[in-house]
């Protein structure tokens, strides 16, 4: 899958060759999942919420399930980037954990680790800088974005190295699948660049350090935040995972609707109200249409009574996991230590490999 940076031309159907090429991986996970190693992540920059979960983290507990194997990135280096500073790290490392634990990821099936405790992976990272040049870090349009809305009052050098920082955690584990939302396909197109022009470089047939990984596109619902905006962490409109049944209910009475009393599912022309419908159906696994059916004339109070109800029974058991997990410090940290010790013992291999073929 070929295509410019940043650009993604579709098909007469309105499919782009991304979706297509995630398609075509679908069945071939389907077929032999194991063939597969897949590399997925965060940013410890505070609690996971309810856009997380139904963006990525169902997904990673899917594909788990289907018996792909898993590495996990906290990346907590890569806070630097848009920060002067990472503020709490450890706690919110080991709060990720949590939230992983809590959704459904099996520490015994997939290798949670921080990116700073890997010092083999950060070395990767000068052999693919001297790989691409200035021009293409600095047109990558998800760096650009990041610096327009980064909260330092000066941009770091450490911005421009942002897509090789990320490449260099998909390929010290050499993985071959990376799901991402649509934003993300610059950098991991570049990710594949990179890997190209190491193994042209530097690869001997028949085999090649390094494999180009595949985007895996999954059906990310947009969940806007209880501003109306997209949902974040940074913004403070999340409703986080680990919020309780009470403030749950507080956030979502809270959050911005519209004037109309009829509820319908229109997310191009009532994106506020469409996102709570969405939010209930996920939830209920209902078609969004039916559940704004169900609502009918009864307005926004009902709307947000509806979706309150379903948020709180569907992660009902996670939290109470959540609960479970959080009274024991210790084996959170064991369970980073252990993947911690799985990804050194695999990016110390990956940079044996890549000295040996740069004949350093």
């Amino acid at each position: 899958m070929a295509v410019e940076l940043g650009v993604e031309k579709p098909d007469p159907l309105g499919v782009s060759p991304a979706q297509r090429r995630s398609a075509e991986l679908e069945g071939l996970i389907e077929r032999d999942p194991r063939r597969f190693r897949v590399l997925t992540g965060d940013r410890p920059t505070g609690p996971l919420h309810l856009g997380h979960y139904f963006g990525t983290l169902r997904n990673r507990v899917r594909l788990q399930g289907r018996g792909l194997e898993m590495f996990i990135v906290i990346a907590d280096y890569q806070v630097l980037t848009d920060r002067d500073v990472a503020e709490n790290p450890r706690e919110h490392v080991e709060g990720l954990v949590l939230d992983y634990l809590a959704a459904g990821i099996d520490p015994a099936r997939a290798t949670i680790f921080a990116h700073s405790a890997v010092p083999a992976l950060n070395q990767l990272l000068l052999p693919f800088l001297s790989l691409i040049s200035v021009a293409e870090l600095s047109r990558n349009p998800t760096v650009k974005d990041e610096i327009a809305h980064s909260r330092q009052s000066a941009v770091s050098g450490l911005m421009f190295t942002y897509p090789a920082h990320q490449a260099a955690d998909v390929l010290f584990c050499k993985a071959n699948l990376v799901p991402v939302g649509q934003d993300q396909l610059p950098h991991l197109e570049l990710t594949r660049t990179i890997a190209r022009r190491f193994n042209e470089r530097y690869g001997t047939a028949p085999a090649s350090p390094f494999p180009e990984p595949d985007a895996l596109l999954s059906a990310a619902p947009l969940l806007l935040g209880t501003d109306g905006t997209k949902m974040s962490k940074s913004r403070g409109n999340a409703i986080a995972l680990a919020a309780d049944a009470d403030e749950t209910a507080r956030l979502v009475r809270r959050t911005v609707t519209d004037g109309d009393r009829h509820i319908a599912y229109d997310p191009a022309n009532r994106p506020a109200v469409s996102s709570l419908v969405l939010l209930a159906a996920l939830c209920l696994d209902r078609d969004p249409h039916l559940v704004a059916a169900d609502i009918g004339d009864r307005g926004a109070a009902a709307l947000k009574a509806t979706v309150t109800e379903a948020v709180n029974e569907h992660l009902a058991p996670i939290r109470a996991r959540r609960a479970e997990y959080a009274a024991d410090r210790a084996y959170l940290r064991e369970v980073l230590r252990e993947g911690n010790e799985r990804a050194r013992a695999v990016a110390d291999s990956t940079l044996d490999e890549v000295r040996a073929a740069m004949r350093m």
